[in-house]
């Protein structure tokens, strides 16, 4: 069955509800305070099956000026307008606010009702025909339906029954494939079920089950129970009125203007890049960095309009703007929106979102300005690569390119595939799992590393190499994950050597002068003269004859080469003393249980100054455990 949700429009005391009960048979207005004034407050809400393949769910919306932030909460997520106007008033100040409101969301489609006509002579219905035809004339209802119908006697509700079927027909359903985004626009309990949202499901699917979370506030729960129009279901599509039952949720913990999701799929954001209309006739201006009300989905939050072109921003023009928003949200790029005055609340203008998520760094204004340019304007692979280039060194995962680009999943995949074929952007990890980075960033921080090691062995020409985790600490925002992928790829392209935990380029080779070279032999020397009983590094540089800096270079040397073993800070071996220590005392374990301190000293003929730092290396070596006062094999 196709779902298409329909919004009513129009000032207040125009009859909409009462034609949405002469359709549909339900009264909208619910509450009592509703009933007694005879106007709407709140949302209402019915459905009317046109076919067995086509219903409508209907959003009534109020009427009353004071009321247009609900107005709003209703009309974020419809396909169809029924633009509803009094015949024995016509057009009034809320018929065109309203006519504003859905020309900014970009409704694309409607229907005109003239209600009230039997209140009303032939020849002033002509009449308002006539003013009606210049009102619309350069908005989406130019030269849409306008059927005369009267909710008292019935007259005309055929043929708006037949226009709506010949308009939702032609409309496009929502995106099954897309993010489920549940926009929430009422709340409240069921005795023994505990917590109900209800909204416009814009996309995606939701099923019994699945896990969901509360934007942004971020509570999770499970959807226990799922229905629409009141009918119990297991699963729910976009473009269907639903009601959902998420048990674990306080009803003081939800808002009208949260957002239901899947956990880990919307990114909650405070700030948002857009591009930004004002309306033709609004009161004044936009000057920068303007408070204003914003209205996202079934949301109102109070937000700085930050006008990246100019300082003011003129009726009728448009620009590009950086929103910043005093509460978090979740959005998708492309999500319409519409901003209100502060005080007065009045619309005066709104536009589409380019980039839900954009950076908190500063930004340069002519690169930005072309970068949005490109969102707003570009193809599907464009769009992605320029997202790629502004994340910088920070790969982007798939998830938050699907909710900053607004693609289905096949797009997203054909266009990165285009990209990695043409060498735009690099896949980290088996077929992007890891992200996705841009190839000017990559080939930058390849060169950067380049760098990074040239200079290194100039001012260390004797060190192999430079440690893997000090290099990457010279790399701004690189994590492990780019780093070790940009390292397999100079290695894989032989201009890096990767040994162990240090890196080099591939043409360094240590070399050592004539005088550092007799130096490392006099070291060597030393350590092997003096067996188990070597001196401190500072007195076996003293001996050498060698200044403190370039004697340390040399000694750290023949440590990376394994030629000195270290015991513990200022204590190293001769590899050649160390095995035979090793080896003396593992022949000694195997002969007997266990040692002592005592008879390791007499057993290498050292003192308690050199016995017990070699014994408590080789416990940390798993070679030996202590037990009691001995040493035992550690297996």
């Amino acid at each position: 069955m196709k779902h298409i949700i329909v919004g009513t429009a129009g000032h207040i005391d125009h009859g909409k509800t009462s034609l949405v009960k002469a359709l549909t048979g339900i009264d909208s207005d619910r509450l009592k305070e509703e009933k007694e004034r005879g106007i709407s407050i709140e949302l209402g809400f019915a459905e009317l099956a046109l076919s067995d393949d086509l219903q409508l769910g209907i959003v009534d919306v109020p009427g009353h000026e004071r009321f247009v932030k609900t107005m709003l909460a209703g009309v974020g997520g419809i396909d169809l307008v029924v633009l509803v106007i009094g015949a024995d008033e016509g057009v009034m100040p809320q018929t065109r606010e309203h006519l504003h409101i859905c020309e900014l969301l970009q409704v694309k489609r409607g229907v005109v009702a003239l209600t009230k006509v039997d209140l009303v002579e032939p020849d002033w219905l002509e009449m308002v025909r006539a003013d009606l035809k210049g009102f619309l004339a350069g908005t989406f209802l130019e030269g849409a339906p306008v059927v005369a119908v009267s909710a008292v006697t019935g007259q005309g509700l055929p043929q708006l029954r037949a226009v709506l079927r010949e308009a939702a027909e032609t409309i496009e359903p929502k995106r099954h494939d897309g993010i489920f985004r549940l926009p929430i626009d009422r709340v409240f309990t069921i005795k023994g079920f505990g917590t109900v949202v209800t909204g416009t499901l814009w996309s995606g699917t939701v099923r019994v089950g699945d896990e969901v979370v509360v934007l942004p506030a971020e509570l999770r729960s499970r959807v226990r129970r799922l229905q629409v129009h009141g009918q119990t279901v297991e699963q729910a599509w976009a473009g269907q009125r639903i009601a959902v039952n998420v048990p674990g949720i306080e009803v003081d913990q939800l808002n009208r203007g949260d957002l239901l999701a899947f956990p880990d799929t919307l990114k909650p954001t405070i700030t948002i890049d857009v591009s930004l209309g004002l309306l033709k006739d609004a009161p004044r201006t936009l000057r920068n960095r303007a408070r204003v009300r914003f209205h996202l989905g079934t949301s109102e939050i109070l937000a700085r309009v930050v006008l990246l072109d100019r300082e003011e921003l003129n009726p009728g023009d448009e620009t590009f703007a950086h929103v910043r928003l005093e509460a978090m949200t979740g959005a998708l790029a492309g999500d319409r929106y519409v901003i209100r005055t502060y005080s007065p609340a009045l619309t005066i203008g709104g536009g589409s979102i380019l980039d839900p998520n954009p950076p908190v760094r500063r930004r340069a204004k002519a690169p930005l300005l072309e970068h949005l340019k490109v969102l707003q304007t570009g193809t599907s692979g464009q769009q992605i690569e320029r997202l790629l280039l502004q994340a910088g060194p920070v790969p982007i995962m798939l998830d938050a390119l699907r909710t900053s680009a607004s693609l289905d999943e096949t797009t997203l995949q054909q266009e990165l595939a285009r990209l990695i074929e043409t060498g735009a952007a690099v896949a980290l990890g088996a077929k992007g799992d890891l992200g996705y980075i841009h190839r000017s960033s990559y080939d930058r921080l390849t060169a950067e590393i380049l760098s990074r090691l040239e200079e290194f062995h100039k001012q260390e020409p004797l060190k192999d190499g430079l440690p893997k985790e000090e290099l990457r600490s010279k790399l701004r925002q690189v994590g492990p994950v780019l780093f070790a992928r940009l390292l397999q790829g100079l290695a894989e392209t032989q201009r890096i050597v990767i040994d162990r935990e240090k890196v080099r380029l591939v043409h360094h080779r240590p070399t050592l002068s004539a005088p550092e070279q007799a130096v490392k032999e006099r070291l060597v020397a030393i350590y092997q003269k003096a067996g188990f009983q070597p001196p401190g590094l500072e007195s076996a540089l003293t001996e050498a004859g060698a200044d403190s800096k370039t004697g340390i270079t040399i000694f750290r040397r023949l440590a990376d080469e394994g030629t000195v073993i270290k015991i513990k800070d200022n204590l190293y071996l001769h590899r050649d003393h160390y095995n035979r220590a090793k080896e003396m005392l593992l022949n000694q374990l195997k002969a007997q249980p266990a040692i002592t301190v005592q008879q390791f000293k007499e057993l290498l003929g050292v003192s308690r100054k050199f016995a017990i730092p070699f014994l408590e290396h080789f416990d940390s070596m798993k070679l030996t455990r202590r037990r009691d006062d001995e040493r035992v094999l550690y297996a």
